[in-house]
């Protein structure tokens, strides 16, 4: 019961946040007569808003103090560029819970009561029940756009990526509902996977900077490329188990962390040139943050993994 608690509220306070931001970008990417669309994903941002909220709650003293510390949940550029994002495009964000969050205290609890794990199990349901809709919503626009009956800033690319993205979230939550604990999956998958979203930001960036941003243009390129490398090196090894890519993925995704942290720094301060909105930017950055919490535990315990 103490793994499903604590392990079902960490899902929620990273995932969720994702989910919510992933609904803000589609109606930032949509034009003004999609009026159906911009309703349906505005319900689901505010729906996976009151998710996180109710995550955030259940949260204080009962999740690790990795997650917290790690700048998966929240950085210090979140509610900057909250506040930014919001008045930019209009639409409402409750930076609340953010400073909530910034408040939380990890902690170690002996044990979790009944009424804990019944308010855990709800939440994990109304989840399941939003990702259901959010993923059929994010499955009819790609469509949509790759029928060319519908216009959206968004690249197609970028809509398949937080459809993946989604369904792992939802993966996440199926699994503590019928087994109580996340599966322990082969470290090499994991890794294929984020080090695919990993890649595909590097891809995003490098599109959304304005053309006179060389520098960072080549930086971007570069990061994708070798991406892109350990990606196709891990397919032709199909063998390999374990953490065999795992130091080059750290050192990689490390490199990464840091670019992506100098980047959010210089969107906010009104510093690079691009169409990156500054929650995007900080957006990446968490999902940076996570992975490598990911790997650099992976590496302590011996490239066994435990938690995507």
């Amino acid at each position: 019961m103490k793994e499903y608690v604590i392990l079902s509220i960490e899902t929620h306070l990273f995932f969720a946040r994702i989910m919510k931001e992933h609904s803000l970008f589609l109606m930032a990417s949509f034009p003004a007569k999609e009026t159906d669309l911009l309703k349906r994903a505005d319900w689901f941002r505010m729906k996976f808003e009151d998710g996180l909220k109710r995550a955030t709650e259940l949260a204080d003293g009962m999740v690790g103090k990795a997650a917290l510390d790690s700048g998966e949940i929240v950085t210090k550029f979140t509610h900057t560029a909250e506040c930014q994002t919001s008045r930019l495009t209009g639409i409402p964000i409750d930076t609340k819970i953010t400073d909530d969050q910034l408040r939380l205290c990890g902690g170690c609890p002996a044990g979790v009561n009944r009424e804990m794990a019944y308010h855990v199990r709800m939440l994990n349901r109304k989840m399941l029940e939003h990702l259901n809709g959010l993923i059929a919503l994010k499955e009819e626009i790609l469509q949509e756009v790759l029928s060319c009956r519908l216009y959206t800033a968004n690249y197609p690319l970028l809509i398949e990526h937080i459809l993946r993205e989604a369904k792992l979230y939802r993966k996440l939550i199926m699994q503590l509902e019928r087994r109580g604990r996340i599966a322990a999956d082969d470290l090499r998958n994991v890794e294929l996977f984020w080090n695919q979203i990993m890649m595909e930001h590097a891809q995003f960036i490098r599109g959304l900077l304005d053309p006179t941003e060389c520098e960072l243009m080549q930086l971007a390129d570069d990061f994708a490329r070798d991406y892109c490398r350990l990606l196709e090196e891990a397919k032709e090894s199909c063998s390999r188990t374990g953490n065999v890519c795992n130091t080059q993925s750290v050192q990689l995704t490390g490199e990464f962390q840091k670019f992506k942290t100098a980047g959010v720094e210089g969107i906010t301060d009104c510093k690079i040139r691009s169409v990156i909105l500054p929650l995007l930017a900080d957006h990446v950055l968490r999902e940076a943050n996570h992975y490598l919490r990911i790997l650099e535990q992976a590496q302590r315990d011996g490239g066994r993994y435990g938690f995507v």
